[in-house]
């Protein structure tokens, strides 16, 4: 069976472990930006809190995968709480690092001036220091999701979701006349799924990002 064959006969399955992958990362994603860019917030006005903020999410990161998902397993169980709480810890890095990188970044003479018309420390945070720090933080976030669609395969090592399981049935039947076609098919779903999902926030900083902060 070549491997054309092979996505015909498997395709149901195939694209149901891609929308388990894909939902996975979202939903880490998801909780990885709102940590991420609360600790920024909390962080970026101190030199010291923002370096022991990049420097702890950086210490996570250096923690193999598959490691971090068997040091979960015997506290949490198999399936998707491992690969959830491993997921939203790597993808903190980029978007604590960028948050603090942009929210620094923003010229001072537009707090001020936000400041002089009345505007509270967390109205100027959330209408204006928040905005403008938005391109980095973007930039953060499709950085974590590159990452983490690759380290979201080895969830499958903990029965968690995903294409994962189908590189695993590969690799675990190595010799057999389909475990080639299996590695393939997960390999390259999780690529097309970064793709993808990468477009999309393409999209999403042309529609939230004004012209001007993007030239």
């Amino acid at each position: 069976m070549d491997f054309w064959e092979y996505l015909g006969s498997r395709h149901q399955q195939l694209l149901t472990d891609a929308w388990q992958h894909a939902s996975a990362v979202f939903q880490c994603m998801v909780l990885a930006t709102v940590l991420g860019v609360l600790i920024g917030v909390v962080t970026y006005r101190s030199d010291w809190a923002g370096n022991l903020a990049t420097t702890a999410t950086s210490t996570i990161l250096t923690v193999p995968s598959l490691a971090m998902i068997g040091l979960l397993v015997p506290v949490v169980g198999l399936g998707v709480p491992p690969t959830v709480i491993a997921l939203t810890l790597y993808g903190l890095l980029p978007i604590v690092r960028n948050a603090i990188v942009g929210l620094r970044g923003v010229d001072p003479t537009l707090v001020d001036a936000a400041r002089g018309i009345g505007m509270s420390g967390p109205m100027r945070l959330v209408r204006v220091e928040l905005p403008l720090a938005w391109p980095p933080i973007l930039t953060g976030i499709r950085v974590s999701t590159q990452m983490l669609m690759g380290i979201a395969a080895i969830a499958a090592y903990a029965s968690g979701p995903g294409l994962g399981n189908e590189i695993f049935r590969g690799l675990a039947s190595l010799g057999s006349k389909n475990a080639l076609n299996q590695v393939l098919a997960g390999t390259l779903g999780i690529i097309v799924l970064a793709l993808l999902f990468d477009a999309a926030y393409v999209l999403i900083g042309r529609l939230t990002i004004p012209r001007g902060i993007r030239v």
